[in-house]
């Protein structure tokens, strides 16, 4: 779907939902609460999150920018098939989501910042589909790896109401596989700048968030 519907967004949107977050909306979001023990965890410590929000190409190089954030891998969890392929999930038989697996010290950036960023860099209201990507492989979702992580996906969904016109369809489930994405899909964006999906539908999200979030960016 990704390479089909490039000429569509250049005359008609750059894939974002038109509903839309406002900065005055975000700074009102407000998520804290007692269930953020990652706080106190000791530097050099990582913990896994494994996050659906549309197209990997995409979310994978905004999480790559984020301080704390140590690898950031493209691929596929949520499905019925083991080891399944990119066209495989494609086609919407496989029951995967096109998913990103986050490693990070919960010393820097926690659980609870990393879905914040979440929250705000895809639409959560729109079931099945993130712009022109439409189909299951691109739903949103949380796959949880502990009590812990559930409790702060519940939270901060629950708080990213106020930020959000329309009700929030993000599935969150627990955890039970990924499966690394094919070589060509790791770290697309960085090393496809000028391929059409990249610069006419990724280009302008990542502008987007390294506005909001530059007070988490790497230097």
């Amino acid at each position: 779907m990704k390479y089909k519907f490039i000429l569509l967004a250049m005359i008609a949107t750059t894939g974002v939902s038109a509903q839309t977050t406002t900065s005055e909306k975000v700074t009102t979001m407000t998520t804290t609460s007692q269930s953020d023990i990652q706080t106190t965890t000791p530097s050099g410590q990582t913990e896994i999150a494994t996050l659906g929000a549309g197209c990997f190409w995409c979310v994978e190089t905004i999480y790559q920018d984020l301080q704390g954030v140590s690898k950031v891998e493209s691929g596929y969890s949520g499905g019925r098939v083991d080891n399944p392929t990119y066209d495989a999930v494609c086609s919407g038989t496989t029951g995967h989501a096109e998913v990103i697996q986050v490693t990070f010290d919960p010393a820097v950036i926690t659980f609870r910042e990393i879905l914040e960023v979440f929250f705000t860099v895809h639409d959560p209201t729109t079931l099945n589909r993130q712009g022109n990507d439409v189909g299951t492989q691109y739903r949103s979702v949380i796959y949880y790896h502990s009590k812990l992580q559930k409790t702060v996906a519940e939270e901060v969904k629950e708080a990213s109401k106020e930020i959000w016109d329309n009700p929030i369809v993000t599935e969150i489930s627990a955890f039970d596989k990924f499966y690394k994405a094919e070589t060509y899909h790791q770290n697309y964006y960085k090393t496809n700048p000028n391929q059409g999906y990249c610069s006419i539908v990724i280009a302008p999200k990542v502008k987007k968030f390294r506005q909001k979030w530059a007070h988490k960016l790497k230097s």
